[in-house]
C-alpha cells in the first residue's frame, strides 16, 4: 500500500486506514521502531501485572476476595520453643 506523508502541525505523519487498524487490533497507541530501512508499528506491550491493582480492588468491592486455601495449619506454632 502506498500513501503520502502529510504535514501535521510542526510534524509530518501518515494516515493509517481504519480497516488496517481494525485488522491489527490497534486503537489509541502503537510502539514505533526503526528497523533497517523501515518504520515498524506494533501493539503496545503491556507491563507485567498491569491492571492487577484495579482488578484486586474490584474483587474486594464485590466481596469475592476471601482466602481460597484458608490459613496455614501451623499458624499456632509460634508459641513452640525451638
Amino acid at each position: 500500500m502506498k500513501t503520502t506523508i502529510r504535514r501535521m502541525g510542526n510534524s509530518q505523519g501518515v494516515l493509517i486506514p481504519k480497516p488496517v487498524l481494525a485488522q491489527l487490533g490497534l486503537e489509541n497507541e502503537v510502539e514505533m521502531e526503526v528497523e533497517n530501512d523501515a518504520i515498524v508499528l506494533r501493539r503496545p506491550r503491556h507491563k507485567a501485572r498491569d491492571g492487577w491493582a484495579e482488578a484486586s480492588k474490584a474483587l474486594a468491592e464485590s466481596g469475592d476476595d476471601a482466602l481460597v486455601m484458608g490459613e496455614f495449619g501451623n499458624a499456632d506454632d509460634a508459641e513452640l520453643a525451638w
